[in-house]
């Protein structure tokens, strides 16, 4: 028998060969699918850090194991799963201990009590936010979600719905209204919620949030007398747990009891652990919707890690260790924002064309750069936002992100600037830098 490794093909050629017409050879929605522009961002920014350019890049929602490593509760805890052998499949809709410990973790953090049925867990939150649209989201259907926001925008155009996106701005902390959604809602299969908020740091009031939950309410009642399906409320509160000042986080059910007929939190370790890496997520929802959604999720294969689900049970058990956990994170990262929002200030009384937003959650400061029309010393002149990225990258060494990337039309100067990855001494480095590439403008 020849041994299989004894001869060699290269298949270079073939596997590069696209073909006279590329489009051709992919499906209509993976050809029209947009690729990620914070991934672009990101590689001008690896790009130029290997050429031992500083940079601080305030460009990732992710966060630097150096600055915010993971519970230690939760890392001891995966290292014993795997002495344990805990390698094999997960349950598909999550590890019985897993589920039952999220249940009595949202009890006991939010008052909320539903039954055991209505929690399933996912590899992180993105598949939940698949699942979910793929659970209740028709071709053609109607998805309402405000910008700035993450990626909805993807999910629409993957379930080739109808994606009706709500600009919202200042002057709501960049958050909808019910009356904002009104006009819509009569179509609506989906609205997309997610507080505190991605790219913003900005988080929804009970009085906005009751105002959205009585707007769909009264939708699904006027539809279940016609007999027509109703809209449902995807509600992101992946960053709940990280949460500034005197910021309180409310929830639709917990306005509203009702709502948690229509209601369907995402949610996971992600954010509120600094677990990215570590991919446990979960949903909890109506049971019927949850039980589909499992379905949907268990022929993707979607499934958290078995070792991550088990250390994850010990981890929500720990009361303490959580509340020990969440004090250091918290105040890293509010030390970080304030930094920067203080800095932004500061710019903005020396009369720089500036401005932020007060932090109120998550990992993010909304930043106000508008020097538009002024010319750089290389003789640029600044008319978008993507122009004002680039002088921020070069000019001062500090990677940001257009509110382009969340859906925003039109050019205003806005921009995310993500504190997860840096330390405060590259934000006290950065400030001084950003001040001279300002003042050079003329």
């Amino acid at each position: 028998m020849q041994d299989v490794h004894s001869a060699q093909t290269d298949l270079t050629a073939h596997a590069n060969a696209a073909g006279p017409d590329p489009a051709a050879r992919l499906s209509a929605m993976a050809g029209a699918l947009v690729g990620s522009e914070i991934l672009k961002i990101a590689a001008e920014i690896r790009a130029l850090m290997g050429q031992g350019v500083p940079v601080c890049n305030l460009t990732v929602g992710d966060f630097s194991p150096k600055q915010f490593p993971i519970p230690e509760v939760l890392q001891r805890a995966i290292l014993r799963a795997l002495e344990r052998s805990e390698t094999n499949y997960p349950a598909a809709n999550g590890q019985l201990e897993l589920r039952q410990a999220i249940q009595r973790f949202y009890e006991r953090e939010l008052g909320l009590r539903y039954p055991l049925d209505s929690f399933l867990v996912a590899g992180g939150a993105r598949p939940v936010i698949y699942g979910l649209y793929r659970t209740v989201v028709d071709p053609g259907d109607t998805v309402i979600y405000p910008v700035p926001s993450w990626n909805n925008n993807h999910y629409v155009h993957m379930c080739g719905a109808r994606g009706v996106p709500v600009v919202c701005g200042p002057e709501t902390r960049f958050l909808p209204t019910g009356e904002a959604l009104l006009s819509e809602l009569p179509s609506a299969r989906l609205v997309c919620l997610n507080s505190p908020l991605n790219p913003t740091g900005t988080a929804i009031t009970a009085d906005a949030l009751r105002g959205i939950c009585d707007a769909i309410l009264a939708e699904n009642r006027a539809r279940e007398q016609r007999g027509q399906r109703p809209v449902y409320l995807m509600y992101d509160h992946i960053y709940w747990m990280l949460r500034f000042g005197d910021t309180k986080h409310v929830t639709p059910p917990g306005l509203r009891p009702e709502m948690a007929r229509y209601t369907v939190f995402v949610d996971g370790i992600s954010k509120a652990f600094a677990a990215t890496g570590l991919r446990v997520g979960w949903a909890v929802g109506p049971v019927d919707i949850i039980k589909q959604m499992s379905a949907v999720l268990g022929h993707v294969g979607a499934w958290a890690p078995r070792p991550e689900q088990m250390a994850t049970v010990e981890l929500l058990g720990d009361q303490q260790a959580i509340h020990a956990y969440a004090t250091g994170f918290l105040e890293g990262l509010d030390r970080r924002l304030e930094l920067l929002h203080t800095g932004f200030q500061s710019l903005k009384k020396d009369g720089l064309q500036v401005d932020s937003i007060p932090p109120m959650g998550a990992i993010y400061l909304t930043v106000r750069i508008n020097p538009f029309g002024r010319r750089t010393p290389a003789g640029a002149v600044l008319q978008t936002n993507e122009d004002v990225r680039k002088y921020m990258l070069t000019d001062a060494g500090i990677g940001i992100v257009p509110f382009q990337a969340f859906g925003v039309p039109g050019d205003e100067g806005w921009f995310r600037l993500s504190v997860g990855a840096v330390s405060e001494d590259e934000i006290k480095a950065a400030l001084p830098r950003l001040a001279r590439a300002m003042q050079a403008l003329t």
